[in-house]
């Protein structure tokens, strides 16, 4: 199989209107990928490039999903929890290459993934988007990440996506353990959830002394805390021990997004999901309690977007998918773009990102950056359809284009 990480490719795409990531306006110009990197335009080009013909078209940067699950085979949480990792593995081979031929040229996993699972993919031995991850997420006794019913008898510690860890020095461990094993970033539950059997859905979960102790270590390794988190209470004492990615947050309220802005934090909401377990959770075997947290935060996750965007808040991009529901990942684009436009949309989904990531090679397109690039049949300012279309793009990635096979899971 040929690698995407090791060997980068050439190529130069023609006669497209470039998207860099951020700028409102289309620029007409030929792109030229070196050895898996936007080349500079007074870069010497080899006379032997390949090329691709985008007459018509519109070149963006890959998206960008950061809030995705590889290993999320369920919307069952302990049945994630108590699978074979090896079956888990093999089942994100599948996740993620399907994230990829829609699009999805990188990916934050936010509740799984290790060292293990990268190296695979940047050996080339599973075809996948740019893989960032945080471990397994971190949950208090009896909070988001406890997957076991209050009549249950079952001693759950922890498996590949969630592990429960009490007191300041316990996750001080948890935290460095994560790093020593190349997380790029620390999630922690800080509220209730929808697929958690025991928890209220708006209460903080952690302490701030044991908030602020996970973010202290994630700094001083350069890195920084995703918190989960719904309600203003959980969001605001997020806040006070130094969360910088506020995940979810649909109950948000104007003093919290204002704190938001004042802090740096940004938002990753997740519309996608909510949407499509409304739909499909009763069918899929979700609880009534369950169900009825997901309707709780159904429709407030718009409110929440134009509440973020007017104080400030940088908002990116998740799709939270777990299960089948994964083959609604397109749906996100649709549902964001309802409520932002188009342009923000892709903004969320490109630049915005990539910066949450604290990556300048990804998500624009700039000299410099990897070659990961999407090419449209038309013009998705003109035709949003297009962001989420069965059709897909032709979908480059670090300078190869990306073989248009079928892959499982690709409705929209």
């Amino acid at each position: 199989m040929t690698s995407y990480r090791t060997r980068g490719g050439s190529l130069r795409i023609r006669n497209g209107l470039l998207f860099d990531g951020s700028s409102e306006s289309l620029v007409a110009r030929d792109l030229v990928i070196i050895d898996g990197a936007i080349a500079a335009s007074d870069e010497r080009v080899p006379a032997d490039i390949a090329e691709l013909d985008a007459r018509g078209g519109v070149v963006t940067p890959g998206f960008i999903d950061a809030h995705l699950h590889a290993y999320a085979v369920s919307l069952d949480l302990l049945s994630n929890e108590t699978r074979l990792l090896s079956y888990l593995a093999l089942s994100a081979r599948k996740r993620l290459g399907a994230a990829l031929h829609r699009g999805f040229t990188s990916v934050r996993d936010v509740a799984g993934g290790d060292a293990g699972l990268h190296t695979a993919i940047e050996e080339g031995l599973l075809t996948a988007p740019r893989y960032f991850y945080t471990g397994a997420a971190l949950s208090q006794t009896g909070g988001h990440g406890d997957p076991t019913a209050p009549d249950d008898t079952l001693c759950f510690h922890g498996g590949p996506g969630l592990e429960i860890v009490d007191g300041p020095e316990a996750l001080r461990t948890a935290v460095r353990t994560r790093f020593h094993g190349g997380a790029h970033a620390i999630k922690i539950m800080a509220s209730g959830g929808v697929t958690s059997p025991s928890d209220p859905l708006t209460i903080a979960q952690y302490s701030l002394d044991e908030i602020r102790v996970v973010s202290e270590e994630a700094r001083r390794r350069g890195s920084y805390v995703a918190a989960h988190a719904y309600s203003p209470e959980a969001i605001l004492h997020a806040l006070r021990g130094g969360v910088r990615s506020i995940e979810h947050g649909n109950l948000l309220d104007e003093e919290a997004a204002r704190a938001m802005a004042e802090a740096g934090a940004y938002l990753v909401p997740t519309l996608a999901t909510y949407d499509a377990m409304s739909r499909h959770g009763r069918a899929l075997g979700m609880t009534a309690v369950g169900l009825a947290k997901n309707a709780e935060v159904l429709h407030s996750g718009t409110v929440a977007i134009e509440r973020a965007r007017a104080a400030g808040v940088p908002v990116g991009f998740g799709s939270d998918l777990m299960g089948s529901l994964e083959s609604e990942q397109l749906q996100g684009l649709r549902l964001q773009s309802d409520v932002t436009g188009v342009l923000e949309t892709l903004r969320s989904v490109t630049s915005v990102n990539a910066a949450l990531l604290q990556n300048d090679r990804i998500g624009r397109i700039a000299p410099g950056a990897f070659g990961d690039v999407l090419i449209f049949d038309g013009d998705p300012f003109e035709t949003p359809s297009l962001l989420w279309s069965e059709r897909r793009p032709r979908i480059v990635l670090d300078g190869v284009l990306v073989p248009a096979v079928p892959a499982p899971g690709m409705r929209g």
